[in-house]
């Protein structure tokens, strides 16, 4: 049995296949430290899945984290994955070293790059305060979107498979 609810989330206005995502510079934390770095640097050295999930320690982001770390999408490919959540960097390092991770996290506490994105996604209850919906971008060196999923309902979360076809077309 669901112990919470589902609820359709509107229309967003996200970058589709075919088309430029934004650039931003934002601090990206791995195990040991953060410090800022843009998507486009990046990406100049090879595909990046950028992943936007829940804070940290929502059970979305962990779901989506413990699937992509057992996916392992990463070894043996030219392929960065990142994440990004309105996470501080002191919680990412943290979340990062709960869930034994090797993905670094991007950290947006005022959400801008969710907005600029089009999925931002207003907390309930929470007057003010947003975080980006779940949502997986595979671009290329250029920041051309390959593949594009945006969660429609929440929770909501990506298809993976279809994730792991994207990366193996690229």
């Amino acid at each position: 049995m669901v112990d919470f609810e589902v609820s359709e989330l509107p229309p967003s206005e996200h970058p589709e296949e075919g088309e430029r995502a934004p650039d931003f510079t934002r601090p990206l934390v791995n195990r040991e430290f953060w410090e800022d770095a843009s998507l486009s640097e990046l990406a100049a050295e090879g595909p990046v899945l950028l992943v936007f999930t829940p804070m940290d320690g929502d059970f979305p982001a962990t779901y989506v984290w413990n699937e992509i770390r057992d996916r392992a999408w990463d070894d043996g490919r030219d392929l960065r994955v990142v994440g990004l959540s309105i996470s501080t960097p002191y919680e990412h390092r943290g979340f990062i070293h709960e869930r034994g991770m090797e993905y670094p996290l991007f950290s947006d506490p005022a959400n801008d790059v969710g907005r600029e994105y089009g999925i931002d996604h207003e907390l309930d209850g929470m007057t003010g305060i947003s975080e980006p919906r779940p949502a997986a971008f595979l671009l290329d060196s250029d920041l051309t979107v390959r593949y594009a999923w945006v969660a429609e309902e929440w929770p909501d979360f990506p298809d993976y498979d279809a994730i792991e076809d994207a990366i193996e077309s690229l």
